[in-house]
């Protein structure tokens, strides 16, 4: 069931639930739907806004891998340095240097290429910095 905004061409604005889009669209065809106020046939969808479950939060995870993902992401954010647009050079000259120093940022597939052509051991995160998520 789906359940659509609709108004008439005098602007009348009602509700109603349908079985499918397909359904909708075969009952207005057939000047089956008509405005709830006026009684005119010549009705249409209006804008409608989705409902959204505000019981939970939009950033909560809802299952067993998000909850997973989660715990990396602060693992990384709480263990490691953000070094954003500088992670190529910053990465390299933790690898010539030998120190063990855990860093994330941000690096195109070229630079990431010749990091794995050098031999910079590195790996992608499942995940965007929170500085580029919305």
């Amino acid at each position: 069931m789906i359940r659509y905004s609709l108004k008439c061409k005098d602007g009348h604005g009602f509700e109603s639930w349908f079985q499918s889009a397909d359904a909708f669209d075969a009952l207005v065809a057939k000047g089956m739907i008509s405005c709830a106020i006026c009684g005119s046939d010549a009705v249409e969808k209006a804008l409608m806004a989705p409902k959204v479950d505000t019981k939970r939060p939009l950033t909560a995870p809802t299952s067993d891998a998000e909850t997973k993902l989660a715990a990396l992401r602060k693992k990384i954010e709480s263990e490691a340095t953000y070094v954003g647009g500088r992670f190529t050079d910053e990465a390299r000259k933790l690898h010539e240097t030998k120190v063990d120093k855990p860093i994330y940022g941000e690096a195109n597939a070229q630079q990431i290429k010749g990091l794995l052509d050098d031999g910079v051991p590195i790996a992608p995160l499942p995940f965007l910095p929170k500085s580029k998520a919305n």
